[in-house]
């Protein structure tokens, strides 16, 4: 080959892995890393930041769909090898106030997996029933199963978040509620399941904005709720509320992710990296067949 053809192949060769690169970007750091709770102050959250993702919206909906090929086939693994004998889950715990986007990741991210493969609940104000019991009582009820991805919309961080701003329970309990939870859920990782929390955060004025959209759009009007004006003028003392349970509750073996929410479609994208590590991490391949697969070949030519 002349050297003037071997600088064409090079170029050309050069040219196409520059193109891959900038086809699929990646996050510069991690959300894992970039967004783990430790040492966030609130009152200096920057709830418009992209942390760690420098590539635009138009990309980040891109890679959203791509990535989310990965999480539905892994999914699908974890739950072939809980109809097999497995006993490994994964939880998802969803926190933020109204408008915060919650609903969003349950449609756009958990939406991208099988929903056979989804144990999904909600917690609001308990009942009668529950409140005779422990806090943690009704949240047992509905861990996920084997092989489930699990998706709590709202959680057991309503018993340290509600009950201390609304001071339904004396200052002393929900302090020890966070060693509680800390056990119950360091227990819950012994037994298999992978713990994904992510809190988000919006700004006043992002709140504003949306809660402005579900008055104005016939279509959202059932989401809105009057409570969440309520809720919105007690802003300072949810803030301390959070703060309390990142501060408390964000550990070695359940960490806490803080997700700056202005943006939807970095949340999205950024909750599905971090659901995307967590399978990952898991080493997920397919269960062996429990038959001789080629008799079974056999028998189905013969049939």
């Amino acid at each position: 080959m002349s050297t003037k053809s071997s600088k064409k192949s090079s170029k050309k060769k050069h040219s196409k892995k520059k193109s891959s690169s900038t086809e699929h970007p990646r996050f510069e750091v991690p959300p894992r890393e970039a967004l783990r709770a430790d040492g966030v102050d609130l009152e200096h959250f920057d709830r418009g930041a992209t942390p760690g993702w420098s590539h635009g919206k138009k990309a980040a909906e891109h890679e959203l769909l791509r990535r989310g090929e990965e999480l539905s086939e892994l999914q699908e693994r974890l739950f072939a090898e809980g109809r097999t004998g497995g006993s490994r889950s994964v939880l998802l715990v969803l926190q933020g106030m109204d408008t915060a986007g919650k609903g969003g990741i349950v449609r756009h991210v958990v939406g991208m997996v099988d929903p056979q493969g989804v144990d999904h609940s909600s917690f609001g104000a308990p009942t009668p029933e529950e409140l005779a019991h422990d806090f943690l009582w009704r949240i047992r009820k509905e861990l996920p199963r084997a092989g489930r991805l699990g998706v709590f919309d709202r959680s057991h961080y309503e018993d340290v978040l509600i009950a201390k701003v609304d001071a339904l329970v004396p200052a002393d309990v929900v302090e020890a509620r966070y060693d509680e939870i800390n056990a119950f859920e360091a227990e819950l990782v012994a037994a298999g399941t992978t713990i994904v929390k992510v809190a988000l955060f919006v700004s006043l004025d992002e709140q504003k904005a949306r809660l402005g959209e579900r008055l104005e759009r016939p279509d959202k009007h059932w989401k809105f709720d009057p409570s969440d004006l309520a809720a919105r003028a007690r802003w300072p003392e949810y803030q301390e509320a959070y703060q309390a349970v990142l501060d408390h509750t964000s550990t070695d073996v359940a960490p806490w992710h803080v997700i700056p929410a202005d943006h939807k479609w970095y949340a999205r994208l950024t909750i599905t990296q971090l659901l995307l590590d967590a399978f990952r991490d898991l080493d997920l391949g397919w269960p062996p067949a429990t038959f001789d697969v080629e008799e079974q070949k056999r028998l189905l030519a013969q049939a």
